[in-house]
């Protein structure tokens, strides 16, 4: 499984006043659309982004823990440290699922909301793991897929594909025991090559293999 983001621009933000005076920082807009083709040239099917969404909706969003970064991480897991807000709602209004997210007083918090305050464009990216299936030259995110975050924080909305494609280069990723494990395919085949070349003991042979099974 591949680590899949989808970059959307059109995102509001909303300040509200709260009862000692102070703001409250919000954002809103489009966090996922399905059944149509996206910058990134693939497609959501609609069952499988509202199957996720009621799953991410009833697993975090109502618990208080649907939480997003700012930036792109390198993985599908949450990095509290680099927290800055809480997804507070997730619908779907036709094709469109969107998404409102409070801003909170984080370090990383603060510093989305002085990028506010000065103006900053900011866009939202989705996070989730996946596999692709090709079909008359669009890709189609298949059935496994599984939504990490609606909504990461990210200070370049119109940065190109490829940059985010590129984070996770060389990379697959497993679900286990509920927890997303990364895979090195690029390290892994590099050690098998490397003990052919070097003509290795069939004893350690079977030790790096047993070594590649067991981070599966």
């Amino acid at each position: 499984m591949k680590l899949i983001c989808e970059i959307h621009e059109n995102i509001q933000v909303i300040t509200e006043a709260t009862d000692n005076g102070e703001k409250s920082f919000f954002i809103e807009g489009i966090f996922m659309q399905a059944e149509r083709k996206n910058k990134n040239n693939r497609v959501y099917e609609a069952h499988i982004l509202d199957r996720e969404v009621n799953r991410y909706n009833e697993e975090y969003v109502k618990q208080n823990r649907a939480y997003g970064e700012l930036g792109h991480p390198a993985g599908p897991g949450i990095n509290l440290e680099r927290v800055t807000h809480m997804i507070k709602s997730l619908k779907r209004e036709g094709n469109d699922f969107f998404g409102r997210a409070k801003i909170m007083e984080t370090p990383y918090g603060q510093i989305v909301k002085n990028l506010i305050k000065e103006g900053a464009q900011l866009g939202v990216s989705s996070r989730g793991m996946g596999s692709i299936r090709e079909k008359n030259g669009i890709a189609y995110v298949c059935d496994d897929y599984h939504l990490a975050t609606a909504a990461d924080i990210v200070a370049d909305p119109s940065a190109p594909s490829a940059f985010v494609q590129g984070i996770m280069e060389e990379r697959e990723w497993i679900y286990s025991n509920g927890m997303f494990r990364e895979v090195d395919l690029h390290v892994a085949k590099k050690q098998v090559n490397e003990s052919v070349r070097k003509r290795t003991s069939e004893s350690e042979a079977i030790r790096i293999f047993e070594s590649f099974i067991n981070k599966l």
